[in-house]
């Protein structure tokens, strides 16, 4: 595929569509921008879709976005990162500009990991590093503590593991995701035209959706992968994202599960925790695990300042402590 050749200005990269009426917020990079290109990584279903931001002969550090985000969630800190390494972020299915699943199917957490463990096939790595976010960040803590032989380093940015729950709230939760699936399958089949906004409407619902945490001039970042114009309504767009993933069946473990994974990871592990942000959980569970983390050499907790996305909102208040991370486990 061809490949879009980054400028040497030391800028990020600019949005598409007409993102020049905000105003892009610019982090300096002390090092020369990396070449990016798009990929496409063909499944069953469809493909995968991707930015593979430096050296293609380099195994690159897989970058994995939150819940409805999508590879853009990258876009203002890869350019941050050590330029020896490259980075490969993806949108899950469902998310960005990968395919949806078929018709019928639900979106799910081992489905996910079935697509991190396919992308290591596909290019035949003995070994993945993975940087996640939220509800990736999940999926990073099952892998790494169900492959422990096949991760090298992880990165988890905000969200420590799969969020525990009370027995009597993983019960009702069944229901709840089932009959969501069903729900979201039948207006499928209704193949009505989505709800369509302007541009600047877009900006402000991803903005309040996420209470504020993606702010209105980092938006367009994730905004560039995830919308389409309409076709009957002038200047005008929609959501391209599969309207199933609000119904995405999480793998919810018990706590003894979380800790057992825990005490089985084994790779370098770093983990960032914005201090307006919550925990999604009991403290209570959160602590044990983290307690427990702590414990190993090679597990590093810190905290910054910021909101759920701050790696893309303020993303040089982790860089620092990321590339650090890198240059230490995956030096040049």
């Amino acid at each position: 595929m061809a490949s879009l050749r980054l400028s040497l200005c030391r800028q990020f990269p600019k949005p598409n569509f007409r993102f020049e009426q905000f105003q892009i917020k610019r982090f300096q990079s002390t090092t020369v921008q990396p070449e990016v290109k798009e990929v496409q990584i063909k499944f069953p279903w469809g493909h995968v879709a991707g930015k593979w931001w430096g050296p293609d002969n380099v195994r690159p550090i897989v970058s994995l976005h939150g819940w409805q985000d999508n590879a853009g969630t990258y876009d203002t800190l890869i350019p941050l990162l050590p330029s020896h390494m490259s980075y490969l972020a993806i949108d899950l299915p469902g998310h960005g500009l990968s395919s949806h699943l078929p018709d019928g199917v639900s979106y799910n957490t081992f489905d996910f990991l079935y697509v991190i463990k396919s992308i290591c096939q596909n290019y035949k790595w003995d070994k993945i590093s993975i940087m996640a976010h939220s509800m990736s960040a999940q999926l990073g803590y099952y892998f790494a503590g169900s492959f422990p032989d096949q991760i090298d380093i992880l990165i988890s940015l905000d969200v420590l593991k799969p969020h525990s729950k009370a027995a009597h709230k993983m019960v009702n939760d069944i229901s709840k995701r089932i009959e969501a699936m069903i729900l979201h399958d039948a207006r499928r089949k209704l193949k009505s035209d989505p709800p369509c906004y302007t541009y600047d409407e877009l900006v402000n619902r991803l903005y309040e959706g996420t209470f504020k945490s993606v702010t209105k001039e980092t938006a367009p970042y994730l905004l560039n992968r995830n919308i389409a114009k309409s076709t009957t309504h002038p200047d005008k767009f929609y959501f391209t994202r599969d309207n199933r993933l609000k119904g995405l069946n999480y793998a919810i473990p018990t706590h003894d599960v979380n800790l057992e994974l825990a005490k089985r990871i084994v790779c370098p592990h770093l983990f960032i925790k914005a201090t307006n942000s919550p925990l999604y959980e009991k403290e209570h569970f959160y602590l044990e695990v983290l307690n427990l983390l702590k414990q190993k050499s090679t597990f590093k907790f810190v905290t910054v300042e910021g909101t759920h996305h701050v790696h893309m909102t303020d993303p040089t208040k982790i860089s620092a402590d990321v590339s650090d991370f890198i240059n230490k486990n995956r030096p040049q």
